[in-house]
């Protein structure tokens, strides 16, 4: 039964195991919380709660995607926004880890996530994604998401899509 859980010291065997695929795949993105898991912990406690942010951030909260043990994927979710995350990165993030890919893992993940930011009393919910990364689009898409612009990324030379999912029921 897949579930949506906070990171937790019970799931560090497979976080660890998650992160080094990650990394096997030539993304590091996990690496410095996998090298320290305790002070992970401590730093995503502290973004949800709004404690101890760095200039610039806004609070946060983690999530795994859960089968059994084993972590499928993670989604951040952020209730409010500043306006770079207006442009590029909006409500929620969230990947798959390469093994889980093409399951429908990552639609199951975003609305589980759409749970929570509907339980926060989020009305609608910002979604961005790389214009070319036709699954982002696939599961923003199976979630109700609705193109709003397509916008040049400020970091990178890419095309950023906005998506925009209707909370209110």
């Amino acid at each position: 039964m897949l579930t949506l859980e906070p990171p937790s010291e019970p799931l560090e065997s497979a976080f660890l195991d998650m992160a080094a695929e990650f990394d096997r795949d030539g993304n590091s993105r996990y690496m410095r919380d996998a090298t320290d898991f305790a002070a992970f912990l401590a730093r995503a406690r502290d973004e949800a709660a709004g404690s101890h942010l760095a200039a610039g951030t806004v609070p946060m909260s983690r999530f795994w995607l859960v089968d059994d043990g084993r972590i499928l994927g993670s989604s951040r979710l952020r209730p409010v926004l500043t306006p770079a995350l207006e442009h590029e990165g909006g409500h929620i993030g969230y990947d798959v880890r390469p093994s889980a890919r093409g399951k429908g893992h990552g639609t199951t993940l975003l609305r589980l996530t759409l749970e929570r930011a509907r339980a926060l009393g989020l009305e609608r919910a910002l979604l961005t994604c790389d214009a070319n990364n036709i699954g982002s689009v696939r599961v923003i898409e199976n979630n109700g998401g609705v193109l709003g612009a397509e916008v040049p990324s400020l970091q990178r030379a890419v095309l950023i899509r906005q998506y925009w999912i209707d909370l209110v029921r």
